[in-house]
């Protein structure tokens, strides 16, 4: 995957979070670093000093983390800190580099966007006093895949017909889905300015005033209604208890799009390691789920560079 993928804008953008003269030790190769922590959620690493040692003794990794043969590993310490020294803003430099080019090359058209919303556990316990995380202050209770739990949401939007990410937010677990739904849809609108068709999300995003706003932006909001709202009128889509959708026929063929959401979650989670991690704080969750889109688009960059078109999905493909 490194070699396919075009890491010359990466390794400008990472060296200039290092000074590269002057006094002061030089810095241990930003590149290799950020290789290193690429590798980390590829092949699941949980922990930085388990990465540390998978750096020591593993010599396909230090190879592939432009180390030598006589050179130490790369220690906790740069590896612990390498994140935050990049920062958000040069990470979301990253993405939204790579995605260009996946545009650029027709891969993402970003006709059908799905959005939804994934709970991120927190790696603290609970404080039973505050309610809040005992290491970890800026996570919060919120509903989870099993009722509910202390952690964060990830708001994404993907290219429904791709199966890619377009944008996302992180907010603390309690933040609603449709709060935070208006951001999501700015910040998606700002990767895809034009050609967004339509956009697919479940029940939990049914709003009047989100539906609205979509349409102000020229794109068809394909959300099913509450079995609360607008009663009694037809030609709406709804979804029974049993998720099966109900309404006109093209309104349920576009909403089956929602499904590719689901399975970008399940990359992240199962095969990037999204939820296996040891960080704490809003800034470091983030920083954690940008590493991780970053390693999905580019093993989509990868695969189109050589010229293996049914292998953008396959995230195990180049991590065996």
């Amino acid at each position: 995957m490194l070699e396919n993928a075009d890491l010359g804008f990466i390794d400008k953008l990472v060296a200039e979070a290092f000074h590269q003269e002057g006094p002061g030790r030089p810095p241990r190769k930003p590149l290799g670093v950020f290789k290193a922590h690429l590798a980390k959620r590829f092949l699941g690493i949980r922990g930085i000093r388990e990465l540390e040692r998978r750096l020591w003794s593993d010599s396909r990794l230090r190879q592939l983390c432009d180390l030598e043969a006589e050179e130490p590993a790369y220690g906790r310490t740069i590896l612990s800190r390498f994140p935050m020294r990049i920062g958000v803003e040069r990470l979301q430099q990253i993405i939204d580099h790579i995605l260009k080019g996946l545009k650029k090359v027709g891969l993402v058209e970003g006709e059908n966007v799905a959005m939804d919303a994934s709970f991120i556990k927190a790696y603290s316990r609970i404080d039973m006093r505050t309610r809040l995380g005992c290491s970890d202050p800026d996570a919060r209770i919120g509903r989870s895949w099993r009722g509910y739990g202390l952690g964060y949401n990830l708001h994404l939007s993907v290219d429904a017909d791709a199966e890619l990410p377009v944008a996302f937010t992180t907010t603390p677990a309690n933040i609603r889905d449709i709060h935070e739904a208006p951001n999501l849809l700015k910040a998606t609108r700002r990767k895809l300015p034009r050609g967004v068709k339509h956009l697919t999300a479940d029940r939990g995003y049914s709003s009047d005033p989100f539906r609205a706003e979509v349409r102000r932006r020229g794109i068809e909001p394909i959300i099913p209604y509450r079995i609360n709202q607008h009663k009694g009128e037809k030609g709406l889509l709804r979804i029974d208890r049993r998720f099966k959708p109900h309404g006109p026929t093209r309104l349920k063929r576009l909403y089956r799009k929602r499904s590719a959401i689901e399975r970008v979650f399940s990359r992240l989670k199962e095969q990037l390691s999204l939820r296996n991690h040891k960080v704490r704080g809003l800034v470091n969750i983030t920083l954690h789920v940008q590493l991780c889109l970053i390693g999905m688009l580019l093993n989509a960059q990868a695969a189109i560079n050589a010229n293996k078109p049914s292998k953008t999905l396959s995230l195990t493909y180049y991590a065996n």
